[in-house]
This record gives C-alpha cells, structure tokens and sequence, in this order.
C-alpha cells in the first residue's frame, strides 16, 4: 500500500497551495472566531478530500482557480459538518485534538459551524461557483438526509441490507462524490464525465464507510475509537445485518434485545460482537467492500495512464487496506 505522501505527489504543491487558499476562506473580524479557525487548521486530517478534487481535477485538465474554489468549498462545508456532528454526537474529541464543544461549549460550536457553511456559501457566490455550490449543496443535504435515516431506523432496529446501502451513500459516499464531480467540473469537462467521476467517488465512499463499520469489529482498533461503539449507539452495520439475517430466530431475538435493550452492557456487546466475527459477517462485508473498491478501479481504466490515475487508484486501495 503507498503512504498519503506517496500519492500526494502528484499534487503535491497544489495541495501547499490550498492551505493558504483554505485559510484565506476561515479569516474574520472577530478575534474568538479567528482563534478557533486557527485551532481547525492546526487540527486539519490526512487531506483527503482536497486530494479527491485534485487528483480528479488533473486527471481530467488543468488545476486552476475554480479549482482551489472547490477545493476550499467542499472543505468549508465539510469542516462545519463534523464541527455539528460533534455536538450531536456529545463527542469530545476529533483527530486525537479536543473537539470544539470540548473547549467552547456546544452554543459556541453550532455558531462556528454556521459560519463554516456560511463561508462556504459567500465563497462560491463571489467567485460566482453556483454549478460548484450546488454540487456541494446537494452533497450536504444527502449527508443529513443519511445521518436522519439512520437515527430513525436505530430506534426500530429494522433496517435490512438495502436500506444500509442508501443509508451509507447518502451519509459517507455522497461527499467524496461530490469532491470528484466538484474536481472534474472545475476543468470544465462534459457532463457525461462529471457523472463519471461522481460514480467514481460514490464507489469509493461506500467502500470507506464499509471499511469503517469494520474497524468496529476488531480486537485491535487503532482508530483510537472503542470497539463496539456502533453497537452502543445502536447502528445496525453490515456485519450486523448479516449475521440477523443468517441467524435462527431465537438467535435473531436476542442479537435484537442486546442492542436494543443491553447496548450499555460491556459484556453482552463483547458477545454480540463475538457472533457477528463468528457469523461469517466481517468475510461477507469485507467482499462487499472489495467489490466496491473493484468497480471504482475498472471506472479508472476509462481514463489515459497519468500520474494522476494512478494516485487516484492507490487512493482507492489506501481507503479499503488503512488501518485508521
């Protein structure tokens, strides 16, 4: 598997670029704002959403301004995304850094989150981006669309294996499409390939969540996340479903109990979690990732060899072989 840098090189002073972009984008008037927007930026990931706009931006054209707008936008907006998913999440921490609820309290969190997306919005209106804002915006409101179904069905547990599929485009896979249409589209490339590239990043970002419902079932996670979390909140992931759906019914009834009624009990999701490992549901959505990471590779030979191309592929391996 290559590092991140290893596939950053094709972009790699475009992405040095972007930082000042970025940081432009966050500055305000008002210390405590420029304060917390500072604290963001330090805390910043692996990138690899701007990597995603990048790399499809290249490998469809030349990078240019619009690209550093989409690039800026899709972060902007995304940033604001986690800093609301924090509060509702009640999480305190993100990256290994305090979250901004943490330090400020959820009032001053909500408010910073608004000014993410309001910056977001104001950027592509003065660079007079609408076809990138509404990409963007129709990204975000699949996300809220996804996280909404899936607070419903957590309560009724009865979500089956094709509504965890829309449930995971919508919240994961809908942003990292939107990142690869945002790219193509700011070279000005055909529609026709703006749709490829969005299919391509949907693949991509359902491989990823898959991955992620995964990480929840090993013994060692270094995601720095606690196993079995999602059975806590009550998620019902592939793993999961698969295992209802193979086991008998008195088995079924009490996989549902435990994580309807005994999701606090340390030990009955040690046991949930040791069924489903047992159950052959890790094999199951381990193949259903490949499969999506397959066909967002075959999508790729489409396009000329390039640099390019080819960090994009090795994006595709890095998402289903990471480690965290």
């Amino acid at each position: 598997m290559q590092s991140v840098a290893d596939i950053k090189a094709p972009i790699s002073n475009e992405l040095k670029i972007f930082e000042a972009h970025f940081k432009n984008s966050l500055k305000s008037e008002v210390p405590l704002l420029d304060k917390i927007t500072h604290y963001i930026i330090k805390r910043k990931g692996k990138q690899m959403r701007p990597m995603f706009v990048f790399l499809c931006a290249k490998l469809n054209g030349e990078i240019n301004d619009d690209t550093y707008t989409a690039a800026s936008l899709i972060e902007l907006l995304h940033t604001a995304t986690l800093v609301h998913d924090d509060v509702v999440d009640d999480a305190s921490h993100r990256r290994g850094f305090f979250s901004l609820n943490a330090l400020w309290k959820n009032k001053i969190a909500v408010l910073v989150g608004d000014y993410l997306l309001s910056r977001g919005l104001l950027l592509s209106v003065e660079k007079g981006q609408f076809k990138l804002l509404g990409i963007v915006s129709k990204a975000v409101q699949e996300m809220s669309e996804g996280e909404l179904l899936q607070m419903e069905k957590a309560r009724k547990l009865d979500i089956d294996e094709e509504q965890y599929f829309k449930i995971i485009k919508q919240k994961t896979a809908s942003l990292i499409a939107a990142c690869c249409a945002a790219g193509s589209a700011s070279v000005n490339v055909d529609l026709e390939k703006q749709n490829e590239m969005h299919t391509f990043g949907e693949l991509v970002g359902m491989a990823f969540q898959i991955k992620d419902d995964l990480f929840d079932y090993q013994l060692m996670n270094k995601t720095g996340k606690p196993t079995g979390i999602d059975i806590k909140e009550r998620k019902m992931t592939l793993p999961l479903i698969y295992a209802l759906n193979h086991a008998e019914r008195s088995k079924r009834k009490w996989l549902v109990n435990s994580v309807r009624k005994h999701n606090d009990n340390k030990n009955r999701v040690k046991e949930v979690m040791e069924y489903v490992r047992n159950s052959g549901g890790i094999e199951y959505a381990a193949d259903k990732m490949d499969e999506y990471a397959e066909l967002a590779l075959k999508l790729l030979e489409n396009f000329s060899p390039s640099p390019s191309r080819d960090s994009l592929a090795a994006l595709v391996n890095y998402t289903i072989l990471r480690e965290k």
